[in-house]
């Protein structure tokens, strides 16, 4: 019924399963369609033509930040947005919230090991990434929006690490901008 009314607002547009590849040329078996949804994806995502990355010493005056404490895994589990896609661990928010106190000290403990590691899983490196559309031409790839779908766990370090940075990027920014700013 949802299609039906979609379809009569905005005309009735067939599923595709055609891509043009990077000559420009259509593509229609599964496996090119998949091969070229990823080099693309791998190319606006990725940084090419970097070779030269050095580690470099970082001198600070400050002591460097402790490791998040409970309280702050508590607050980023709360800043979770329920009844969202789980990441390729496959574990909903929903599970994590419900879990009590004891998922939560696990979920700690993880997130101070992948801090005094200062290295994520590998499995937080991949995520999965669906494409789409913001125009009506779904063969051409610069249409489309990819929405990556991360483990929760992920988003629960980022909120942490968020909320630590949020107060320098504040003093940095100043009031000059205000258009990507929270309640800016």
């Amino acid at each position: 019924m949802y299609r039906g009314i979609t379809d009569f607002k905005k005309g009735y547009h067939p599923r595709t399963n055609i891509v043009k590849d990077w000559k420009g040329y259509l593509v229609a078996d599964s496996h090119s369609i998949l091969v070229r949804w990823r080099n693309y994806f791998s190319q606006l995502l990725n940084v090419h033509g970097v070779n030269d990355v050095r580690q470099t010493e970082i001198h600070t005056a400050e002591q460097l930040k402790p490791e998040p404490s409970a309280f702050e895994v508590e607050m980023a589990l709360e800043k979770l947005k329920s009844y969202k896609s789980p990441g390729i661990d496959q574990i909903p928010v929903e599970f994590i919230k419900a879990g009590g106190r004891t998922i939560h000290c696990e979920i700690h403990k993880l997130i101070i090991s992948i801090w005094n590691k200062e290295e994520l899983p590998e499995e937080w490196k991949e995520p999965i990434i669906l494409p789409v559309y913001e125009k009506d031409n779904k063969t051409d790839f610069s249409n489309c929006r990819g929405l990556s779908f991360l483990p929760a766990t992920y988003i629960i370090l980022s909120n942490i690490l968020l909320s630590r940075l949020t107060p320098y990027a504040e003093e940095i920014i100043g009031d000059h901008q205000c258009r990507f700013r929270h309640n800016g």
